[in-house]
């Protein structure tokens, strides 16, 4: 039978959710915590890949486990998983619906703080950069959903068999201070580093190192830059994906240490 099971983790100690070979992904600790409760080799099928250091507060996976068990899966999985993954809920499925390929949209939430702060270290990212130009920030953010192919936005765009995405939403957010933002995007998909790509050609408008022109250029010639710069991997956040038999709310808001009341920009 097949399984969903909804998890979120703290990606800070791992290359990635893809298994790796040399290094310690996400994909690897699931599957060999999953193979050691059942005692035989569990293969889990993701519903994306995340960059090294990059998190999810929403992620799915799917799983094909025929035999049955008589112990509480939830607990145990738990228990013996790290602690910067957790696993929420465990849903069983009718036929064989896939994780990746059945998902119609996928949300990532991007923070940045402009002062340093140590208990942000790790789950958002240090731009010291005060006097970004949200408005502008702002005004490119709402170009992306009139474009569709982000071969601009790609670092190996050849790697894909298109570079079309739907983007749905593209806002900002700031705190009641002013020194922290958060920037929304959802798209039906995603190219590899596009979200942290996208994020560092915003902060390039924010410090006025490009226009807004510049940015719609981009997207009109399709070309990829010969320099590309993706923003840092700790902001990043894998924040909701959804199914058409499938749209959970996620079961934490990311941490309480980025908690904060924020206000549209």
């Amino acid at each position: 039978m097949r399984y969903f099971f909804h998890i979120g983790y703290h990606g800070t100690n791992y290359s990635g959710w893809q298994r790796h070979p040399k290094v310690i992904t996400v994909q690897e600790v699931l599957e060999t915590a999953l193979s050691n409760i059942f005692k035989h080799a569990i293969a889990v099928n993701g519903c994306g890949r995340t960059d090294a250091g990059v998190h999810a507060s929403q992620y799915f996976f799917h799983v094909d486990i025929e035999q049955k068990w008589d112990f509480d899966l939830f607990f145990r999985l738990n228990k013996v998983l790290p602690d910067d993954i957790a696993l929420f809920d465990i849903i069983p499925m009718q036929g064989l619906p896939h994780a990746r390929f059945d998902a119609v949209q996928r949300a990532y939430d991007y923070f940045v703080h402009n002062y340093k702060d140590p208990f942000l270290s790790g789950f958002s990212s240090l731009y010291l950069e005060p006097n970004l130009n949200l408005d502008k920030m702002k005004a490119a953010a709402a170009l992306l959903p009139q474009y569709n192919d982000y071969r601009c936005f790609c670092k190996m765009p050849d790697r894909n068999d298109n570079t079309i995405c739907n983007v749905s939403s593209a806002e900002f957010f700031v705190d009641s201070k002013g020194d922290r933002i958060r920037f929304h995007i959802s798209a039906n998909r995603f190219l590899g580093k596009m979200v942290r790509i996208i994020m560092g050609r915003l902060l390039e408008i924010g410090t006025g190192k490009m226009s807004v022109d510049e940015f719609e250029n981009y997207l009109i010639q399709k070309e990829t830059p010969k320099i590309i710069i993706p923003a840092h991997p700790q902001g990043l956040y894998l924040s909701k994906v959804t199914y058409p038999y499938l749209d959970l709310s996620p079961r934490t808001s990311f941490l309480a240490t980025l908690e904060t009341d924020w206000i549209t920009v």
